[in-house]
């Protein structure tokens, strides 16, 4: 009876240890993912794991730690673990690189689409030099950007901050963008889903003829 029992202890010693450790691993996974105030990285700089195309992936690359977005229209979504990919309150930010003449994006508060444009979301422009008119750090066609403030061929930072319904945006720490979304906002019909939500991001591709590259894509999550 005494061995009987002396062996039940040891094994029930075991089993706590081992949830123990169990949890404790969990627990970090889950900080990992979702620690607030932390610049979490969403791009390995070596492969588009955790990103999903649809419709044209062949515009999406990775060369030498950078995103390439260089083809027929198409939008990479990011669709990892951090924050299940469902950010609402958050800090944004990536390193940017524009050649002469392209276009592109940035979305946020978005949700994977196999084509098209996205439908959900905001997008915050990329453009130095294109044809269309709204510049790099427009929220686009609602607090547009009419001046150039950052150059083709050069690295530059995007940031975006949303908390509560105000937006600001930033290129290279020069605040371009301070809008707040109006409660109960009326959108234009094809504009319906433009509002202050929450979701994943989301890099544009936009032409052909344009190519922009992306790199250091980091988030930090903001308390609601």
């Amino acid at each position: 009876m005494l061995l009987q029992l002396l062996f039940y202890l040891t094994h029930m010693r075991l089993y706590i240890y081992l949830c123990i450790i169990t949890c404790s691993v969990f627990s970090c996974a889950s900080s990992k993912h979702n620690n607030k105030n932390e610049w979490i990285s969403l791009f390995d700089g070596k492969s588009l794991k955790n990103w999903k195309v649809g419709t044209n992936a062949g515009t999406f690359t990775v060369e030498n730690g950078t995103i390439v977005a260089h083809g027929e229209t198409a939008h990479l979504f990011y669709e990892g673990d951090v924050q299940n990919h469902n950010f609402k309150n958050f800090e944004f930010k990536a390193q940017v690189m524009t050649t002469p003449g392209s276009n592109s994006g940035i979305y946020f508060h978005t949700s994977y689409q196999e084509s098209g444009w996205p439908s959900k979301g905001y997008e915050v422009q990329v453009n130095n030099s294109h044809t269309d008119w709204r510049r790099t750090g427009s929220l686009y066609a609602v607090e547009d950007v009419k001046d150039v403030f950052v150059k083709d061929n050069e690295w530059f930072t995007e940031y975006i901050k949303v908390q509560g319904k105000r937006v600001i945006i930033k290129l290279n720490d020069k605040e371009v963008v301070d809008y707040t979304e109006p409660e109960n906002v009326q959108r234009p019909k094809d504009m319906s889903g433009r509002v202050i939500s929450s979701g994943t991001f989301a890099l544009q591709g936009h032409d052909p003829k344009s190519k922009v590259y992306f790199k250091d894509l980091l988030v930090k999550v903001l308390s609601d």
